[in-house]
């Protein structure tokens, strides 16, 4: 396939707001969002205008194989990893999130650790059956990597999965 593969809306509109306009670097952009065909190869088409300069940002990505429609939100993919963010980008938006968590607004609170739990799941999922850490090909980013050098034992499965349980045990307290 041509393109990377967004498994989900949620992923690929996450994917969008971490990727900012290249001209001015603004994440402000209505997304249009199209299926389009490819080289004979099904995909997905995001575009829009940038609110900040009004250049045109235009994004194709690969469609699934099998259908993934969400069951809850939010819902970033299936078993199999992200084509889209590696592991440390991941784990930097459910710092980012979890560390923003409103206290007056308890619908936004439990949006806000239901994403920092979706996404430590998403590390998770870089891990290999039988192993404890997520390998150093799980990282292609530049967050990812200055994440992994600066606490490579994050990435441990036994840590993942503690913090990965604690936003759980959040959110369902709230």
């Amino acid at each position: 396939m041509a393109f990377s593969v967004a498994r989900t809306r949620d992923e690929a509109h996450l994917f969008l707001d971490l990727n900012p306009c290249e001209d001015c670097g603004s994440v402000d952009t209505a997304w249009e969002s199209t299926l389009a065909e490819f080289g004979g190869e099904p995909a997905a088409g995001y575009a829009g205008v940038c609110e900040g300069c009004g250049a045109r940002r235009e994004f194709l990505f690969g469609v699934p194989e099998r259908d993934t429609a969400p069951i809850t939100f939010p819902s970033f993919g299936g078993p199999e990893p992200s084509q889209l963010l590696d592991a440390g980008e991941w784990l930097w938006v459910a710092d980012l999130t979890a560390g923003d968590v409103p206290e007056d607004d308890p619908a936004a609170a439990r949006r806000a650790l239901a994403i920092a739990m979706a996404a430590v799941e998403e590390v998770v999922k870089f891990i290999p059956p039988g192993e404890s850490e997520v390998p150093e090909h799980a990282f292609w980013s530049e967050r990812g990597f200055v994440l992994r050098a600066t606490d490579p034992g994050r990435f441990q499965l036994d840590r993942l999965l503690v913090i990965r349980d604690t936003y759980r045990d959040l959110l369902a307290a709230r």
